[in-house]
């Protein structure tokens, strides 16, 4: 890409410290420990904070199994556990709720070989699930410690109480992270304006509207929309990695206690929330005409989440929801500078798990700008991306 008069509408104009493009978890995140950390800041979403995947009505919090561990999991763990914090301090700062509470997850155990895995499963999460000073337990149980939920039918050889697993409210994050944002002089948010080309050798992005923005580094956090910003750059990400995954998920109104573990059964999640909701969700479709659109794959998972759980039974559905993930060449996040643009790194992807990890990746991205290492696993960085898309 080249401007030809674009250095002369930037002269004149400040240079930020930071372009963030994208408004989800991924750039919140970021934007916000960037403005902690005393760096200029620019924002631009597209269309509205969180109006891509971010703004959901999920909101679970798992963790990979503690089988076969490595880094991955161990990145995620570590993720999991100092989301707390990260949380009991954003909401100190703002004054507003997330919905966050470390609830557990129960995991119906419908064969034998389930039950035989998970007893092993056990014995690995009390060397893995564990820090200094906390650990966490993946008990093998023989019924349900709550009646109803699960259903008797759905765990015919016991199931699995997690106490790692957790859940927030997306929305609210995303409604704190941006208030947060709000709190800092150096930071400018603009909604309705995106991205629409980015020029890493003159340090200038062009946004929609036609002005530009001078920057020192930019991070592309904007979900499926960061793979069509990085085609002109060199060397490109061709996809089949920048499609996404649909999903699909409900929220209903059910008089359940907020504090019951989140049910987890072969892709189905369903969330117990604060104010009487529970989510259900969610679909994973590679294959899509309509982005936003719900159909019968989510009536079909709502009556699945009502056989799971018969507590949900006769719940009213209050509002249906879908949307893009992200997802790179793989499942993992794509995180990190880019190897032949020093000022652009990347945040995005992390299929199914972006909430639980957007803030540890975001401290690791900023860490690298500031001049140290990318403390992510090797399979999140961009060069194990371009290496995967180049065998596509």
């Amino acid at each position: 890409m080249a401007y030809a008069d674009s250095r002369a509408k930037a002269a004149g104009q400040p240079i930020v410290d930071l372009l963030v493009g994208g408004g989800g978890v991924m750039g919140l995140w970021t934007a916000l420990f960037a403005a902690r950390d005393g760096f200029s800041v620019r924002l631009v979403e597209k269309r509205t904070i969180g109006a891509g995947a971010s703004g959901g009505v999920l909101g679970a919090l798992m963790p990979h199994l503690p089988d076969r561990w490595n880094a991955k999991k161990a990145f995620q763990f570590a993720a999991l556990v100092s989301l707390e914090g990260e949380i009991a301090t954003l909401e100190a700062e703002t004054g507003l709720s997330v919905g966050y509470r470390r609830s557990g997850r129960l995991i119906p155990l419908a064969k034998p070989h389930n039950r035989d895995l998970a007893l092993g499963q056990a014995q690995d999460a009390l060397t893995v699930w564990k820090t200094p000073d906390r650990s966490f337990a993946f008990d093998v149980l023989e019924a349900a410690p709550l009646a109803g939920w699960p259903g008797d039918e759905a765990m015919a050889h016991g199931l699995v109480h997690d106490r790692l697993a957790a859940r927030l409210a997306p929305r609210r994050l995303l409604d704190a992270l941006r208030a947060a944002l709000d709190r800092h002089p150096k930071v400018e948010v603009t909604e309705g304006v995106g991205l629409e080309a980015i020029d890493p050798a003159a340090g200038l992005a062009r946004l929609d509207d036609g002005s530009d923005v001078a920057f020192e580094n930019c991070v592309l956090s904007a979900g499926v929309e960061t793979f069509p910003l990085l085609a002109p750059l060199n060397p490109p990400i061709a996809r089949p990695a920048g499609t996404g995954v649909k999903g699909q998920a409900a929220l209903l109104k059910a008089t359940i206690d907020p504090a019951f573990p989140v049910i987890f059964a072969g892709g189905l999640y369903i969330v117990p929330h604060e104010d009487g909701l529970v989510a259900i969700g969610s679909t994973s479709e590679n294959s899509f005409a309509e982005p936003t659109s719900t159909d019968g794959l989510l009536d079909a998972l709502i009556d699945k989440a009502r056989a799971m759980a018969p507590l949900l039974a006769e719940a009213p559905v209050v509002e249906r929801w879908a949307g893009v993930r992200p997802r790179a060449v793989g499942r993992e996040p794509m995180v990190g500078r880019h190897p032949d643009h020093a000022n652009i790194s990347l945040m995005t992807g992390g299929f199914k798990v972006s909430f639980g990890i957007a803030h540890k990746l975001a401290r690791e991205v900023l860490n690298e700008i500031k001049g140290g290492t990318l403390g992510v696993p090797p399979s999140f960085t961009v060069e194990a991306h371009l290496a995967e898309a180049g065998r596509l």
